[in-house]
């Protein structure tokens, strides 16, 4: 069949063919060879054109790159244009559908309404409902469709199972809690520090040599992450509600978001206990103001930023109680971590134009019963009066801290 489909986009009196193959991640047979002829017949008849849709799995976004001639169009990157062109579907297949089951005005603005504002700029979603329209009467078709419930559940379930299928299935799980349970977005760095077994995997070494290994294994993660200038997102929110659900086969992840919140919280205080040091800027000269401060390359605090400014949410996230009372101990990890680098800690809130949010922190930790740690409690006291007395001093002169 390839060599008859190949003689016909060769034969001289073709002019010109336009293939197109969607879902190519849905190949699962032979599909490394199936690429492979795209390749060839691409290459060797200028006069047939492919068109090929996928999601960005690893394994066949390496073999695409190999092709000579391609343009590529990602469209994680572009939510604008795709939103714009569900709109344009649901505008079409709606008059299609009022004027095919004889649809009132009325009726039909009630259901285009209804997919503008819950297609969540997926044509999968709203394709499914105008099949379930197709198949309703005219007078059942408004109940029907505001019954029809949000979402892309199927479709994470398969895109799921995919993930624990494969190889590096753990790791996925791993990356996928940590991005479930942060504040913000997170930087592929950030992303590296907050995790001791990606730690181990050398990237923390030079991030900038093994970021193509990281969004390799990003890649592996059933296409529920995205990344955009270096920085972590779920393509959609409710894929992360998804993994969030309670009783069901993916809600070990809500199981585990307590367990998710002691490991981040453990880890910021561990890279900062690395990281954080008198003066890191070396800006030597007590008296230089924030306005004056150039951020060095590399950047220090490009792995801990997030850590700075969140650790204390985690804290009170986990939900092991008898954690948290052993980590608010004396001899815990919250006083051992105050003790030691609470100056340093509030350089780098200066630095990091944060100290309101510092200053939040030490709060939340002040209204904490501390009635077994009576010395952590009188740190934190102190600690808040002092943040609170010099906050406009600290956040116009980093080092005036000291």
């Amino acid at each position: 069949l390839s060599k008859i489909f190949t003689n016909i986009l060769q034969d001289p009196g073709f002019e010109s063919a336009y293939v197109i193959i969607d879902a190519l991640d849905e190949c699962v047979t032979d599909l490394s060879l199936l690429l492979q002829f795209i390749d060839d017949t691409s290459s060797a008849s200028p006069r047939g054109k492919w068109i090929i849709s996928s999601r960005n799995w690893p394994k066949i976004e390496e073999q695409v790159n190999k092709f000579e001639q391609k343009d590529q169009l990602r469209l994680e990157l572009n939510e604008n244009s795709i939103a714009a062109a569900v709109r344009t579907y649901i505008k079409f297949k709606v008059a299609e559908l009022a004027k095919w089951k004889k649809y009132n005005a009325k009726l039909a603005n009630l259901v285009r309404e209804f997919l503008y504002k819950n297609a969540d700029a997926t044509f999968l979603w709203v394709a499914l409902i105008l099949q379930e329209l197709e198949k309703t009467d005219r007078r059942k078709a408004l109940k029907m469709v505001e019954a029809f419930p949000p979402g892309l559940d199927p479709l994470y379930k398969r895109m799921m199972a995919q993930v624990s299928e494969s190889e590096d299935a753990d790791l996925c799980k791993r990356i996928l809690s940590i991005v479930m349970v942060v504040k913000r977005p997170i930087t592929l760095r950030e992303l590296v520090c907050l995790d001791d077994t990606l730690h181990k995997l050398d990237y923390a070494e030079d991030i900038s040599e093994d970021i193509e290994d990281l969004e390799q294994t990003l890649g592996q993660c059933g296409s529920f992450l995205t990344i955009r200038e270096s920085t972590v997102y779920f393509v959609y929110q409710s894929a992360k509600d998804f993994l969030l659900q309670e009783n069901t086969p993916q809600g070990l992840f809500y199981s585990r978001v307590g367990e998710v919140n002691h490991t981040i919280f453990s880890r910021s205080l561990q890279i900062m206990s690395m990281t954080l040091r008198r003066d890191i800027y070396s800006l030597k000269f007590p008296g230089i103001t924030i306005d004056q401060v150039k951020q060095p390359d590399p950047d220090p605090f490009a792995g801990v930023r997030y850590s700075c400014i969140y650790w204390i949410d985690h804290l009170f996230e986990y939900q092991s109680r008898k954690d948290t009372i052993q980590n608010l101990e004396a001899s815990g990890l919250v006083y051992t971590f105050l003790r030691q680098y609470f100056l340093y800690w509030l350089e780098a809130l200066s630095l990091l134009k944060s100290v309101s949010e510092g200053i939040v922190m030490v709060q939340k930790l002040e209204d904490l019963q501390l009635d077994r740690s009576p010395e952590l409690s009188a740190f934190i006291h102190d600690a808040r009066r002092f943040t609170v007395s010099n906050r406009s001093i600290i956040e116009q002169a980093p080092l005036q801290v000291y």
